[in-house]
């Protein structure tokens, strides 16, 4: 199968003179189904569709976005696989000088705000046809919203874009409605009703609906801002959310119920689509996003972890979509064809890659079920943990022809692994290279309480049968702890103690993730308003570039550029002493070889 077109030679390859739909992204055309646009283009096409796509196009003319003509039904657009304003800055709002989704690593590829400007220079070039806006950036910020790098309350990004329908969430079955629905004759001003979709509607009337505090309301309110996430984080079950309008002066944000998850069949047919696997030929440089994710696998979507500061529950949802073994099998012997493929498959995997399999064991239950984590505070009595499902699926793929390693890197929940011993033992045995992540974020209880993760204890534990598993079976591994600096609830005094307790664990890491407020978070809201939208109570936030900085600094203190930064930090602490605690002898020997924490540039299986 050829690759979707992207210019009018290609389309003329095709027979075509025109198409009906023409997909507009901020990143790099890599046809592969870890990026959004790529996969929704092929899940339209095997629909009947003609479908272009236009990457990257230079914004600042109209020209561009004129390549393939005018589509007959409406342009789609992204802004990427991430978020342009964090692609862009760094979370001391500082400009990043690279673009994993640009041939060459290249920074400036696509604007600030691409979504908006995207919909902007479409308008331009056509102004009578529909644009749809969706992805990442149009579905975090689909009700008004707190924005980080202006600091303040912007409106839904719908108004603010000017588009005339937004899509969130994993959009196939949104997205494949619309366009059925089009092609049939129906006006897209006329589709109001389809889930997973927002429309701006300037009289809503009576239909039954969850009404959140206006953009004018929160604007002058931390208190109406936290009410309004509140209610709208609280609609994101498919089984039993309600619309959710949020007035925008004298229009209204009506955002629909989420799109219902996809069934192992759909999803087996969304990975089962004729994807090249490749960047598109028209590339002369390498682009890093294709290179860290061509050998790794999709092998489930959702996650009901619910930590705070994760978007997963306002995009993919909680409810985990997993694909049949066959289906994964099929895709990986098919990738053992490819030229490039070197024997090693980089990740099997989704948002948390135990989670594969995983289902509520009472559907009743779940169609009401209103809690924002399955496995906090504690795990869900309904919840199934079974592990036989990922068991038998890592077991099934070290037996393939063509394969000799196989790595599990998408991230593990250590507090569901204590149920799952039979994947533990697959796992450490036979798919960590040297290096296993996780992500305890934290290791403080009430810090790690706000973020909604395990505490100590659990860590401890998971670290003790991770170690003692590896040395029984005699192989050298490490642990690499994601970990998180300056998110709300956390003081520089907690930070400490969380240096401490890994240093007396043997741990020490070499970057760690500085908290950023992204739309569509418990912890963003937390960090706006300064109190827990939840439970209404108050959360210390690290506001300030220093605060933050000494923060970060305190977990990388075995780092000779941070040790002025540290020794501040205890100043202020009052804590000089613990100096030597930290720097005293031997420490350099305590470190826990190779383990290191990588700042992730690359979400590919969490959102898209």
């Amino acid at each position: 199968m050829a690759f979707i077109p992207t210019t009018e030679a290609e389309l003329k390859k095709r027979g075509w003179s025109e198409v009906d739909i023409i997909f507009v992204s901020g990143d790099a055309y890599i046809d592969h189904p870890a990026f959004g646009v790529p996969l929704l283009a092929r899940w339209l096409e095997a629909h009947g569709f003609r479908v272009g796509i236009i990457a990257q196009p230079d914004w600042r003319s109209k020209e561009p976005f004129m390549a393939l003509g005018r589509p007959r039904l409406f342009f789609a657009v992204s802004a990427g696989a991430m978020d342009s304003m964090v692609a862009h800055y760094t979370p001391a709002r500082k400009l990043r000088h690279d673009d994993a989704y640009t041939p060459g690593n290249r920074h400036g590829a696509r604007p600030n705000r691409a979504t908006m400007v995207y919909t902007s220079r479409l308008k331009e070039a056509y102004k009578d046809v529909p644009v749809v806006i969706g992805g990442i950036e149009a579905s975090l910020r689909r009700f008004a919203h707190y924005d980080f790098w202006e600091n303040k309350v912007r409106r839904s990004i719908l108004f603010d874009a000017k588009a005339d329908l937004l899509i969130y969430g994993m959009a196939e079955r949104a997205v494949l409605e619309v366009a059925e629905r089009m092609r049939a004759g129906e006006r897209l001003a006329d589709i109001r009703d389809v889930r997973g979709t927002a429309c701006n509607c300037t009289a809503f009337g009576d239909a039954p609906h969850v009404g959140i505090p206006s953009f004018e309301e929160i604007s002058a309110s931390k208190e109406k801002f936290a009410e309004a996430f509140r209610l709208a984080y609280l609609q994101q079950s498919p089984w039993s959310a309600a619309v959710v309008v949020q007035r925008h002066g004298n229009r209204s944000l009506v955002c629909n119920p989420p799109a219902l998850p996809l069934s192992e069949a759909d999803m087996d047919a969304v990975y089962a689509l004729p994807f090249e696997k490749n960047p598109h030929p028209s590339y002369q440089e390498p682009i890093p996003a294709w290179e860290q994710i061509k050998t790794s696998i999709t092998s489930h979507r959702g996650c009901f972890g619910g930590c705070a500061f994760c978007a997963i529950t306002m995009h993919q949802g909680k409810t985990i979509q997993s694909r049949s073994k066959s289906s994964i099998l099929a895709e990986i012997a098919a990738l053992t064809k490819k030229s490039w493929f070197r024997g090693t498959i980089s990740d099997i995997g989704g948002p948390t890659a135990n989670m594969y399999g995983l289902e509520c064991g009472n559907p009743d239950a779940m169609k009401k079920c209103v809690r924002e984590s399955c496995i906090f505070p504690a795990i869900c009595p309904n919840l199934r943990t079974g592990d036989k499902p990922a068991t038998s699926l890592l077991q099934a793929v070290r037996s393939l022809e063509g394969v000799r390693h196989t790595a599990v890197s998408s991230g593990v929940r250590y507090d569901l692994l204590e149920r799952q011993p039979g994947y533990f033992s697959e796992l450490i045995g036979h798919h960590v290279s040297g290096l296993l992540k996780i992500a305890p974020e934290h290791l403080i209880d009430h810090v790690t309480n706000i973020m909604r993760k395990p505490g100590k204890k659990a860590f401890e534990t998971f670290l003790a049968r991770f170690r003692m598993e590896s040395e029984r079976i005699g192989k050298r591994q490490f642990i690499v702890p994601y970990l998180i600096s300056g998110h709300p609830g956390c003081t520089l005094a907690d930070m400490l103690e969380l240096a401490l307790v890994l240093k007396s664990m043997g741990i020490t890491v070499e970057q760690v993730q500085d908290f950023t407020p992204t739309p569509g978070t418990i912890a963003t809201c937390m960090f706006y308003c300064g109190f827990d939208p939840m439970t209404g109570k108050k959360v210390y936030t690290a506001v300030s570039d220093r605060d933050k900085g000494l923060q970060k600094a305190l977990l990388l203190w075995h780092q000779p550029a941070e040790r002025a930064k540290v020794m501040e930090a205890l100043k202020e602490l009052g804590r000089e002493s613990d100096a030597v605690r930290l720097w005293g002898s031997g420490a350099g020997s305590i470190r826990e070889q190779g383990a290191q924490v990588r700042q992730r540039k690359i979400p590919t299986k969490k959102a898209r």
